[in-house]
C-alpha cells in the first residue's frame, strides 16, 4: 500500500486518547492513516475530526487538528494517508 506523509504530531492528551497533529496536507473522515514514530506503529480510520472543538468532516494543509485515536501517540510521530 502506497502512503502520503500528511502531518506530524504536536501532542497527545493520554486522559482523551486524542492526537494533536498539524496538517501538510488535507484529511476527511473516514481515510485510513498510519502513524509512526520512534516507538510508534499504529494504523487507523480517521473516525472524527475536531479543530477548536468544534467537529468537521475535512481539515485542510496548515490545520492544527484533534482525532480520537486507540493507541498511545507521541510529539514528532509522522502522520501518512494509506491509498487505497
Amino acid at each position: 500500500m502506497k502512503e502520503e506523509r500528511i502531518g506530524i504530531v504536536l501532542h497527545y492528551y493520554s486522559k482523551a486518547n486524542v492526537a494533536a497533529i498539524k496538517l501538510e496536507d488535507a484529511l476527511r473522515t473516514g481515510d485510513k492513516i498510519h502513524i509512526k514514530g520512534h516507538t510508534t506503529d499504529l494504523d487507523e480510520t480517521v473516525k472524527s475530526i475536531q479543530i477548536e472543538h468544534k467537529q468537521v468532516s475535512e481539515a485542510k494543509k496548515g490545520d492544527d487538528i484533534g482525532i480520537k485515536i486507540s493507541g498511545h501517540v507521541r510529539e514528532h510521530d509522522i502522520v501518512y494517508r494509506i491509498a487505497a
